[in-house]
């Protein structure tokens, strides 16, 4: 599967669809999208600016739109702030690189060859979200993208349409709502059960003998949902996720967290693996050493990465991506040595807005996937403001999930989870009436010659130099840090990282991931021993 074919949004899933990925002109210069032009596989020679215009022609296939129905342009995500002209005209006005937008464009369009025009502005502006990208990488910061970086598509759908679905499981069955034109819908579940819904209205379903989903067994049910000329495919699973005292609870029972920093980076697409599959291949790649969460940090992916975390079995802490200012002195250096209090950098009425709206737009963009289990809305104080104001709406948004609500440090009283990162050394976690996350550590480098970023590249918190030496320094922070605190009340860890990303190389893979860093058969038997 290539993303030329790969369908884009399987939570709401047409037969219609027309990929425009491939080869467009970008400032004159051919690139090949959904790949970002500072990536390799872009194939773009020309200079990454400011200003971008990209340019696509294109015929749609014989008889893709039937008579009536209207034809919507989608786009998975472009960096920063986009304008949408088709045959000269506007139809689209975007700000924000992370989530998706779409365009009618039906009335626009002209028998033939028709001219598609995307004029972005990226100047890595604060104000909006932008994670770990820098115009100056190295370190903990890396190489930008701007752009296209997710795919660009179109479908055809009749008049009265289904616009959405939320689906909210329990462990008996899910509670759905349909929006859509059409007054009435009709609800098919795999082979279960058939209803009829009034469009809008939420409506309960339950499910005979509940097979519910887990790590081990991630049985996800069919959705089928019709109104009028519409149709559309989905899916859902059954779980739960509760905090009662210090636990969470996965359905009801207590879970350890084994988790991954996973930053989403790839050495040849940047923001994207050479093919779909890739973030498959990386899930499967952290199961198989033992791990049950990736903590996605500060980006927000393609929906091809939360499906295949949703059929493979793997829980997903989602990050909110930080927009703001960032100190290494007093987010990270003075913290990291125990200075955890200071008084937050203040942050503009513009940022705010933006990154309020943007969080609550990742909730609503990711709430049907069952293996998103949590949000982490602040990383180290990377643009900290008004955390419990901000918990408050995001919890009340959405109640299903928990919420880190600083990662690290500056930890404020509301929050779900104490959240602490340890790099350096292993310490005794003292944890409290809260659940305790230990949301980053190890960190461990083991450069791999012929599979380095760049022949210097170094970065990372602590050296090994085998694979043994990587596996035993793990396993030993697993002794002496974190199995001594679960019957106290941690239930997570997340250690730092899946894969090498440019100068960092603390890494469980290489940054192209042909190399594992570590003993899979012994790190894997040693973390499926560990649990609460």
């Amino acid at each position: 599967m290539s993303w030329m074919n790969e369908y884009p949004r399987p939570q709401l899933k047409r037969a219609s669809f027309f990929c425009l990925n491939g080869e467009w002109m970008l400032d004159e210069q051919k690139v090949q999208v959904p790949f970002p032009p500072q990536s390799k596989l872009s194939g773009y020679q020309g200079q990454v600016k400011d200003m971008l215009t990209y340019v696509k022609t294109f015929r749609l296939p014989e008889g893709f739109v039937p008579e009536s129905y209207r034809l919507r342009l989608h786009f998975g995500a472009v960096d920063q702030i986009a304008d949408v002209f088709l045959n000269g005209r506007p139809v689209a006005h975007h700000e924000g690189g992370y989530l998706p937008f779409w365009a009618d464009v039906t009335d626009l369009m002209k028998p033939g060859e028709n001219e598609l025009v995307v004029a972005v502005l990226d100047a890595l502006d604060h104000d909006y979200p932008y994670g770990k990208q820098c115009k100056k990488r190295g370190g903990m910061w890396y190489t930008p993208v701007s752009g296209i970086w997710q795919t660009v598509w179109m479908e055809a759908v009749p008049p009265k349409c289904i616009e959405s679905v939320k689906i909210t499981p329990d462990l008996t069955g899910v509670t759905l709502e349909v929006a859509s034109a059409s007054s009435m819908v009709t609800i098919e579940v795999s082979d279960v059960t058939r209803i009829t819904a009034v469009s809008g209205r939420p409506v309960r379903i339950e499910i005979p003998a509940p097979h519910w989903w887990t790590v081990e067994d991630p049985y996800l049910y069919t959705l089928r949902i019709t109104a009028g000329q519409d149709v559309v495919e989905s899916y859902f699973a059954l779980r739960t996720v509760e905090i009662k005292g210090n636990r969470i609870l996965l359905n009801g029972e207590p879970v350890f967290l084994h988790g991954v920093l996973d930053q989403g980076y790839f050495q040849d697409g940047i923001f994207l693996p050479e093919n779909p599959s890739g973030f498959a291949d990386d899930v499967l790649r952290m199961k198989e050493l033992g791990f049950n969460m990736l903590r996605k940090h500060i980006k927000v992916e393609p929906e091809t990465f939360y499906y295949a975390c949703d059929r493979l079995g793997m829980l997903v802490l989602q990050d909110m991506v930080n927009s703001g200012p960032y100190s290494f002195l007093l987010d990270t250096a003075l913290p990291t040595i125990g200075w955890l209090t200071r008084p937050l950098l203040p942050a503009g009425d513009k940022r705010k807005r933006i990154f309020e709206q943007h969080a609550l737009d990742t909730q609503k963009h990711l709430y049907n996937h069952p293996c998103v289990i949590g949000y982490t809305i602040f990383n180290e104080g990377w643009g900290q403001f008004d955390t419990e104001r901000l918990y408050d709406l995001l919890k009340a948004a959405d109640p299903t999930r928990f919420y880190d609500a600083a990662s690290g440090w500056f930890i404020p009283g509301e929050t779900d989870v104490d959240s602490v990162h340890v790099y350096f050394r292993n310490k005794k976690m003292t944890p409290g009436k809260r659940p305790m996350l230990l949301s980053e550590c190890g960190g461990y480098t083991r450069p791999i010659a012929g599979h380095l970023f760049q022949p210097d590249a170094k970065y990372g918190y602590g050296k090994t130099d085998s694979e043994d030496a990587l596996t035993e320094k793990i396993m030993q922070m697993y002794q002496e840090m974190v199995i001594p605190a679960i019957p106290q009340g941690l239930c997570g860890v997340v250690y730092t990282q899946l894969s090498d990303v440019e100068d960092e190389i603390n890494g469980l893979y290489t940054y192209d991931r042909q190399v594992c860093k570590v003993d899979k058969d012994k790190l894997a038997a040693f973390i499926k021993i560990v649990r609460i």
